[in-house]
């Protein structure tokens, strides 16, 4: 290619060490993942319009899919996904017939949201997923469940605590027609926008796009400001009551005391969180970063009662999305790879007729489960371990009689046997190095896959 390399804002391409810090991070929440019983799916990157809009309103958001080309069978219905809850949920209602209910699914793919980028908002970006959906109806134990995973996820991760906020679509909506809301998504929308444009625009909105009263919308904000302790008294206060209160009530706390029961602490009733896709039904989930609460919510989700069906049964789920690209903007610059390239150890060639026998000892570390590659030239040794050096290879082996291999950042020489030499475990693989809140990590569990 030639001409000039035009740069796309909101498209993240990660320099070779940030791409192996991605991949550790994911594999730590895929672990995760896997240790409370989840299992992998991937879904296709587009879906029918029709499908993408059942989450409300999305359409500025959704890039379409449309050939350079276009003839009578143009794809001018698809979108590329926004999420990744409503492909899963037309996953489910698809193969309902071939999945074992209550479904426990985790998916790690990107997705595409036309947004305005800026930091933490990328265009094409990384999310992981983890939800559960049954059939007819859901055992609210799911929703305590959740956020203990994400919350265990998060945690394996080299950032600081994470609190997860949490809010009820019932409760919220009870209360928003109680202040004389006709349609209370409206309202959920624009309280939604209030860490974005901030009270006073949400105030105005409230009044001139939810048509309330200039008293409904200053207490919208008070409800707003309610979160903690005390949330069931303080709803009192402002004259919130009635049987959908309660009940909305009901299942919020039931949420927070369960999760602090096991984690204490790790998650807050907070009244201000509304999540605006139209999908989500009951429970709503947001997670700040300590110290980091600019960056915005690290992970958010919710129940969903409607969006999964196939006609005969619906399946109603609670899942909870971690931005993968979001953390990694943040955590690039206090935590990195190791190296830059998987590789463990150089083997240097001592002169081009003997590359065959370098290459013979780099199959046989290979095929023991170690990284390997052979010098590119026969150059002099002292070249042949800048080579390693400047790559971040910790080893550079030697043949000779006997071989041996040295440890480059120590200067240590061993003799070695390929059938069985080992390198220390934290060394195998490129592990994490360094934390977002600087006490010191280094991740040794080994491979990045």
């Amino acid at each position: 290619m030639s001409g000039p390399v035009t740069s796309l804002s909101g498209y993240p391409e990660w320099l070779p060490r940030e791409r192996i810090a991605e991949q550790l991070v994911v594999e730590r929440i895929r672990r995760v993942f896997e240790l409370h019983g989840f299992t992998p799916i991937e879904t296709r990157a587009v879906e029918p319009i029709e499908q993408l809009s059942r989450g409300g309103e999305i359409d500025k958001e959704v890039y379409l899919l449309r050939r350079l080309r276009a003839g009578s069978d143009d794809d001018a219905g698809l979108g590329l996904h926004y999420d990744l809850t409503v492909p899963f949920a037309r996953y489910v209602g698809e193969n309902a017939g071939r999945l074992d209910f209550p479904f426990r699914r985790y998916q790690i793919q990107k997705v595409w949201r036309g947004e305005r980028p800026q930091e933490g908002r990328f265009r094409e970006f990384l999310q992981a997923d983890v939800d559960v959906v049954d059939r007819d109806a859901l055992a609210a134990q799911y929703e305590v469940e959740i956020p203990l995973v994400i919350g265990e996820a998060l945690g394996a991760l080299p950032i600081p605590q994470v609190r997860i906020l949490v809010n009820n679509r019932l409760l919220a909506e009870a209360c928003y027609r109680q202040l004389g809301a006709t349609d209370p998504v409206v309202v959920l929308r624009i309280v939604d926008k209030l860490a974005k444009i901030g009270p006073d625009a949400v105030e105005r909105a409230l009044v001139e796009e939810a048509r309330l009263e200039p008293t409904a919308a200053r207490l919208c904000l008070r409800l707003g400001e309610i979160r903690g302790a005390g949330v069931d008294e303080r709803l009192h206060q402002l004259g919130f009551r009635g049987a959908e209160v309660d009940r909305g009530l009901e299942e919020l706390l039931r949420v927070v005391d369960g999760v602090n029961a096991v984690r204490p602490g790790l998650v807050e009733a907070d009244l201000s969180i509304a999540r605006g896709l139209d999908y989500y039904t009951g429970t709503v989930y947001e997670t700040v970063l300590t110290g980091h609460e600019d960056l915005g919510s690290v992970s958010s989700g919710g129940r969903y009662d409607s969006l999964a069906g196939d006609g005969k049964s619906r399946y109603p789920g609670v899942g909870m999305s971690i931005g993968v690209s979001r953390l990694l903007v943040r955590l690039f610059g206090a935590v990195t790879a190791s190296r830059a390239v998987p590789t463990c150890v150089l083997v240097a060639v001592p002169s081009e007729e003997q590359r065959a026998r370098s290459a013979a000892v780099a199959e046989r570390l290979r095929a023991r489960g170690i990284p390997v590659e052979v010098a590119p030239r026969a150059e002099k040794y002292g070249k042949q371990i800048r080579y390693a050096d400047r790559r971040g290879i910790p080893f550079v082996w030697f043949p000779g009689e006997p071989d041996t291999v040295k440890d480059i950042r120590s200067g240590e020489q061993i003799p070695a046997d390929a059938a069985v030499w080992e390198p220390p475990e934290h060394d195998r693989w490129p592990s994490l190095v360094g934390r977002l809140d600087g006490r010191g990590e280094s991740d040794d569990r080994g491979s990045t896959t």
